[in-house]
């Protein structure tokens, strides 16, 4: 509890501050927004109520900025002893020895033989622990039970082949499409999926460091994205599609099926009943396996703290068992401890194709090259403008596949002259 000293006299201003907390710790929040700031702050008040001579400082920057001011505090010398940490920033940190090492410490931590193998992974990525990881957003299938029924679709579909048939056979109702495709901002995640998924592999380059973009089975898995399209199997109008307007578009019935996080779970949930729709793994591919996208963020501690213990038992309030699945359960992820797929909130059809994705062999996440410096401009432009042009037949597979290759190629390669 914060004692307001505001209009004490200056002895009773002197009781007050022996009264307060003898350790300050700053907490770095970077994504965010009132509902998360909201949870984040009473898990933060369930810490300090435990441990009353600690006070917690939440230092909330929006996200646009984040990247820039985080780091302009860090090279200030104002470096928190927390921070949410996003994937694509790990290496960064931990790679110049700031973020401190959370292996040991989560080995004598009472929760930390129940963390799931793919969250000790992920927070691994650069070597050590630096990283708990809060949650995943991982890329599922959902879709509309009616509307399948409808077409005469007994089962969902299992492989990329199924997937196809169910799309055509939606596409045969009047005014209905199978696939909501996502053509327009951030639709690169479906593009890299079903090329990597025709391809076998989610390795981005070789080991000479080539670009397996353009190699023939993500060739084929472009093509399979570009005919989803040009049968009608998507709405016409989805080549200009973004994420507001795939999920009205699967809520709405206007398509059968939707890739997407369990941050969409949210706007579906509020408007459709749950028994009319569910999530599935994302289809398999010739080789039996696919690769669904993932990202996720956690907690990290900055290797110049001077609280190392306080601010991890912060990090392990943060990510116990129960607050996770608080945590997962209000901002939209998949929670990172084992058995937390048996939590009432999580046994449901609309959870199920996640947690399966998470534990079964034939599914292997794919994480994105964010380590490139480019990588922005190829997401966000190149990707964007030359894949439109596929759509809608002025560019073939082909073509957009080497020219995506021929600038990776090249960027990996100066990343590689760096290291």
């Amino acid at each position: 509890m914060k004692l307001k000293l505001a209009g004490l006299s200056t002895a009773a201003m002197l009781l007050a501050s022996s009264a307060l907390a003898e350790t300050t710790l700053k907490l770095v929040e970077v994504i965010t927004s009132p509902e998360r700031t909201e949870v984040l702050q009473g898990l933060v008040d369930q810490y300090e109520e435990a441990n009353p001579d600690v006070t917690v400082e939440i230092v909330s920057l929006p996200w646009g900025q984040a990247f820039e001011k985080l780091a302009t505090m860090v090279a200030g010398g104002d470096v928190p002893d927390v921070v949410e940490m996003p994937d694509t920033w790990q290496a960064l940190y931990a790679g110049s020895g700031q973020l401190k090492s959370l292996t040991d410490l989560v080995a004598g931590w009472e929760h930390g033989s129940t963390l799931t193998d793919k969250t000790v992974a992920m927070g691994s990525q650069a070597g050590d622990l630096y990283m708990i990881p809060y949650g995943f957003y991982l890329r599922a299938m959902f879709y509309n039970k009616k509307l399948l029924a409808e077409a005469g679709v007994e089962n969902p579909p299992e492989t990329m082949e199924e997937f196809m048939a169910a799309a055509a056979a939606v596409s045969e109702l009047d005014g209905k499409s199978g696939y909501c495709l996502r053509g327009g901002p951030g639709g690169t995640n479906g593009w890299i999926m079903f090329g990597a998924t025709m391809n076998g592999t989610n390795e981005f380059f070789t080991e000479d460091g080539k670009s397996r973009i353009n190699e023939p089975g993500s060739v084929e898995g472009i093509q399979f994205m570009m005919d989803l399209y040009q049968k009608g199997y998507a709405p016409k109008d989805s080549v200009n599609w973004g994420f507001n307007e795939i999920v009205a578009g699967f809520y709405s019935g206007t398509c059968a099926f939707l890739d997407q996080d369990p941050d969409a779970l949210i706007a579906i949930s509020e408007r459709m009943p749950a028994e009319d729709f569910a999530v599935i793994p994302m289809p398999v591919g010739p080789s039996g396996k696919a690769f669904p996208t993932i990202g996720f963020a956690g907690w990290s501690i900055f290797e110049s703290t001077e609280h190392e213990k306080e601010a991890f038992d912060l990090v392990a309030t943060l990510s116990a068992p129960e607050a996770n699945a608080t945590w997962a359960k209000r901002v939209g992820v998949i929670p990172i401890h084992e058995g937390a797929d048996r939590d009432p909130h999580f046994q449901t059809e609309q959870f199920e194709g996640w947690f399966k994705e998470l534990n079964g062999e034939q599914y292997e996440p794919t994480i994105m090259p964010t380590y490139l410096e480019q990588w922005g401009y190829f997401a966000s432009t190149l990707l964007l403008e030359t894949s439109q042009e596929a759509l809608l037949g002025q560019r073939t597979a082909q073509e957009v596949a080497d020219e995506w290759a021929e600038l990776l190629t090249e960027e990996y390669a100066k990343w590689k002259a760096k290291q």
